[in-house]
């Protein structure tokens, strides 16, 4: 899980209507760029300015996988087709 603190009362907002939407947040920080679901959204008002922490659960991005093309559907002898 990834924590962040925020004092922005517009970007605690939109947190809360994607965890309410159960859509994924991205959090763009210094050093990481977090992309997952909300799990929760506390206020904290034991400073001068309302903070928000803010716990993402990351989501992990599946991997590539080509997928295999069927094969095409071709008789089996010419006289199928007389």
């Amino acid at each position: 899980m990834f924590t962040y603190e925020t004092t922005d009362q517009k970007e605690a907002r939109r947190f809360r209507i994607a965890q309410f939407n159960g859509r994924s947040a991205t959090i763009r920080s210094a050093d990481a760029t977090v992309t997952g679901r909300v799990r929760s959204i506390v206020e904290s008002k034991t400073s001068v300015r309302a903070t928000w922490v803010i716990t993402i659960v990351p989501e992990e991005r599946p991997s590539i996988v080509p997928t295999a093309r069927p094969a095409l559907r071709m008789p089996i002898a010419a006289e199928d087709y007389v």
